[in-house]
């Protein structure tokens, strides 16, 4: 059987994509499965899915860009000929299915695939889907959605199947124990998280770092600063803060699989970003946290998934122009000041997730191509 995956973009539409391909090897071993992926050249997505034994194929694919910009000519040139270039891959490889995880590489797959009567099936992540899924919807026989059939928007219902957003398994695994050897934690004061996403880690890091003393006093915090930032953040830090704190922040560029879950396991409090993946993580790690949506991201989709969160009471929102040094720390301390409060939020998360939407994605596209 084989399985060709598609998307690109940003990590979150890689992640998920490798949780199903683990759940398919684990619960079906037998399965006799080839798994391809065909997307933009991304040389991080070309190492994460080497590991999992996908054999990967490259193709042009133009951005749907909102905003003016000289690359729009060259994404023009780009979409035809990643058209060309998919229906080649795809004639050649001979798919059973094609699952989309959405984003602007998965277009020129999805409508070759549409044009060689392959089944296409898609994942959207977030309540208010992008122009990429819009168009791969008209193609798929069902749409596999994150949130609730009511607040997502656009598809049809009758092609709404709600499962959740597949996280990597090993996301709810990790260890206190372990934690604290690997960020070599005191553990004299309550951890909080700091996750600034793929894209948007500088503006949270600056408004951070902006009264970072001052959170150090009464947290420990473990900080992923994004690759970019990681130096800049480094010699910030060494000036703001006092060299009796210092041994209280744990900064990291990025945090591998086991480094994030066993973060997520220590953590008391998580202050990210909100999309999809990051916010059904932590509900599946059933930790309180506080989301900071992207702002200007596409159709506004993080702030609607944070609030969208937020009405079942598992998380407090702020948003970008409300997210200043001193409010950031108010909140902080507020939360902590009320452990019933934080409790009740763990609750809420724990009832909002969907650990087994890997699993359940799975199963039924084992179920399809056994039929």
């Amino acid at each position: 059987m084989k399985i060709l995956f598609t998307g690109g973009g940003t990590a979150g539409h890689i992640f998920p994509i490798i949780a199903i391909i683990r759940q398919m090897k684990k619960n079906y071993p037998y399965g006799g499965f080839e798994f391809f992926y065909l997307g933009p050249k991304d040389d991080f997505v070309k190492e994460l899915l080497k590991k999992e034994d996908v054999k990967i194929r490259t193709i042009f694919a133009g951005k749907f860009r909102r905003y003016f910009s000289f690359k729009i000519f060259l994404d023009i040139l780009k979409f035809p000929i990643g058209i060309i270039q998919s229906f080649y891959h795809i004639f050649v490889i001979s798919p059973d299915i094609i699952f989309s995880k959405g984003g602007y590489g998965s277009v020129p797959t999805a409508l070759s695939g549409r044009i060689l009567n392959v089944p296409i099936f898609l994942h959207e992540s977030d309540i208010t889907p992008g122009l990429a899924n819009k168009i791969v919807s008209k193609f798929a026989m069902e749409v596999f959605i994150a949130f609730s059939i009511n607040e997502t928007e656009y598809f049809p219902d009758h092609k709404k199947l709600c499962v959740g957003n597949p996280i990597l398994s090993e996301m709810t695994n990790g260890s206190k124990t372990e934690a604290k050897k690997t960020f070599n934690l005191k553990g004299d004061k309550p951890v909080v998280l700091i996750l600034g996403g793929s894209q948007g880690a500088k503006k949270i890091n600056d408004i951070i770092l902006a009264n970072f003393s001052a959170i150090l006093k009464n947290y420990e915090v473990i900080h992923q600063t994004g690759k970019k930032n990681f130096k800049q953040v480094k010699k910030e830090v060494e000036v703001v803060v006092l060299k009796d704190l210092s041994e209280y922040y744990h900064p990291s560029p990025f945090l591998s699989e086991k480094e994030l879950a066993d973060a997520y396991a220590v953590a008391d409090l998580i202050i990210s970003r909100a999309g999809s993946g990051s916010i059904f993580e932590i509900a599946a790690n059933g930790k309180p946290s506080i989301l900071v949506p992207l702002a200007g991201s596409a159709q506004n989709h993080q702030a609607r998934n944070a609030y969208a969160y937020n009405e079942r009471g598992a998380c407090l929102v702020i948003e970008e122009p409300n997210f200043k040094p001193h409010f950031i720390l108010e909140r902080i301390k507020y939360l902590f000041d009320r452990p019933e409060k934080m409790k009740e939020m763990s609750k809420k998360a724990k009832e909002f997730s969907r650990p087994d939407a890997a699993r359940i994605v799975a199963d039924y596209l084992v179920t399809y191509l056994s039929q």
